[in-house]
């Protein structure tokens, strides 16, 4: 990596943490606490996730346990989830909700496949983007003296380098998440 890469090498990383954080989300049938992430309480007016008022645990396979540090919650989180787009009914026992993950029917998990494939195909898009951003610029400083020829050339085959790695490292986070997602 050369000084000249390293901040659209930092971009493409940053869409490969993107892509993981969004692939987390995905429910595929097993309890996760990352389905939680976009789901925000009412605590004390002020929007708050849900992990930061409750602990939210792995149960079983399919379970979630979210038990808020203030009782009190108990209701506002149950509303939370029921308005939010996690498509489960927690259970309230008082104290304790308890989300429990039904397993995807074949025609779910090949939605959540086509889903989890068109986000890493916008991922990829995303880097390539970043790598034609980075090549116009190596270009704009070569037609401006400021990089010779053989410069130019070593910029933009770093640069392809950097992509091909990290559309590998997309196709293999992929590829765990589909094997995630079919095996249920």
């Amino acid at each position: 990596m050369s000084a000249n890469t390293k901040p659209y090498e930092d971009k493409m990383e940053s869409t490969l943490r993107h892509l993981e954080k969004d692939l987390a989300a995905i429910r595929a049938g097993r309890a996760n606490p990352a389905v939680l992430d976009k789901v925000t309480v009412d605590y004390y007016g002020t929007p708050t996730p849900i992990n930061q008022v409750a602990a939210v645990a792995v149960a079983e396979a399919r379970v979630l346990t979210i038990t808020p540090w203030d009782s009190s919650l108990v209701r506002a989180i149950e509303k939370a989830i029921l308005s939010s787009d996690v498509g489960i009914n927690p259970t309230n026992d008082g104290r304790v909700l308890r989300l429990v993950f039904p397993a995807p029917t074949e025609e779910r998990r090949k939605q959540l496949k086509k889903d989890m494939l068109k986000m890493g195909e916008e991922s990829k898009v995303a880097i390539r983007n970043v790598r034609r951003d980075a090549l116009d610029k190596f270009k704009a400083k070569k037609k401006a003296g400021e990089l010779t020829e053989d410069d130019l050339k070593t910029e933009e085959e770093a640069m392809q380098k950097a992509t091909d790695k990290y559309i590998k490292q997309v196709d293999k986070i992929c590829a765990e998440k589909e094997k995630e997602i079919m095996e249920i």
